[in-house]
């Protein structure tokens, strides 16, 4: 068993061991959660359909212990993660007379949680979750640090709230499920979190040989999951150092917004974080050059980096995101491997940065690195 134990205005342990999800009312108990009151399981179709009906082990387990069990299932995809789904939850949990003593349990990767942390943070004024990620991605990044949230038009996440779960539970059992595009999506933010915080990440991700490889895995996501404990406890509520945490995100979700989310988080995040490490190269932001190392891990794995926007497209879209202050935009540069930087420059010189670090990337492709 791992265990990472993150002290923010809540404190709760993040859990990860093999048969989790058949064990988790014993990892309730030791969290104080005690059987008798209701928890609604919220899943999309697909996660409800592997791990979350009545005859699969986690519902068995919860059932068995005593819990009230109710379950709430969406639409899967970015194009669920709106407002509609939130209204839609917080109606099925008043109508079942859910209080403020019953729990929800997200079950799934990112958008689960972001919807279902969102809810809980806004049912009652604040009830009470569990997050049960089922991808890679969401137990490096979304699971942990109590970011929820919902997309509306203009943007990604852009309505939300802070709302720390009770109880983080990982069964590296659910990556034997998972596409390799979607283990991709969890190693570019592994990749990421070795970038902000931890060079041995990086060091250990150039010598994974499979991605296939679970426990090998599911260590790394330890590692990331680490960095991410640190930088939260330093700062909940995203007003300063937290914001080291996206990088690679400003042009992520400009990305995924342009291609209507067919692009995946990950692999939108990945396109970022070397376009903006190519221009801090460029620019000599940098102490030492860092995109060559980016660039060798993503076309290693094979991660698909051609996109069809412009400089221009791109800063369109990412002058929607909510990092945006008055008429200026802080992003995050690496400075050496396993260590960024928050820099803040003018709006108006977003579109040249983009521009520069595009036209190094496409120098980068052109290398036998």
């Amino acid at each position: 068993m791992i265990k990472i134990t993150v002290s923010a205005s809540k404190e709760y342990d993040v859990v990860m061991e093999r048969g989790a999800l058949s064990g988790i009312p014993a990892l309730m108990e030791e969290a104080g959660i005690i059987p008798g009151k209701k928890l609604c399981i919220v899943a999309d179709e697909t996660t409800n359909r592997l791990f979350g009906g009545e005859s699969c082990d986690l519902w068995q387990a919860l059932a068995g212990a005593g819990f009230d069990m109710y379950r709430y299932v969406f639409e899967g995809g970015e194009k669920s993660k709106t407002m509609n789904t939130i209204t839609g939850l917080l109606n099925y949990l008043a109508d079942n007379r859910f209080s403020r003593s019953d729990m929800l349990i997200a079950l799934g990767g990112g958008i689960v949680g972001d919807v279902t942390g969102f809810a809980a943070a806004s049912f009652l004024r604040g009830v009470d979750y569990i997050q049960i990620p089922t991808t890679l991605l969401a137990i490096v990044d979304s699971s942990v640090g109590g970011k929820t949230g919902v997309n509306l038009d203009a943007g990604k996440n852009l309505a939300g709230a802070f709302w720390q779960p009770s109880l983080v539970v990982f069964d590296p059992y659910v990556l034997d499920t998972l596409s390799y595009d979607a283990m991709l999506d969890g190693i570019a933010e592994a990749v990421k979190a070795g970038f902000i915080g931890d060079r041995a990440i990086i060091d250990e991700i150039n010598a994974l040989t499979s991605a296939a490889d679970s426990d090998f895995l599911t260590e790394i996501a330890a590692r990331a999951v680490e960095v991410k404990r640190i930088v939260v406890e330093e700062d909940e509520r995203d007003t300063g150092s937290r914001q080291l945490l996206n990088f690679g995100h400003t042009l992520a979700h400009a990305i995924e917004k342009l291609s209507d989310y067919r692009i995946s988080h990950g692999h939108a995040v990945a396109m970022g974080m070397v376009i903006v490490s190519s221009a801090a190269d460029a620019l000599e932001w940098s102490e030492e050059p860092c995109s060559d190392s980016i660039w060798t891990i993503l076309t290693r794995f094979k991660f698909p980096l051609d996109y069809p926007y412009s400089a221009r497209e791109l800063t369109r879209a990412a002058l929607a995101d909510k990092k945006i202050r008055g008429n200026e935009i802080t992003l995050v540069i690496p400075r050496i491997v396993g260590k960024c930087r928050l820099k803040t420059i003018p709006t108006d010189q977003l579109e040249g940065f983009i521009s520069c670090g595009i036209q190094q990337l496409e120098q980068l492709k052109g290398k036998d690195i």
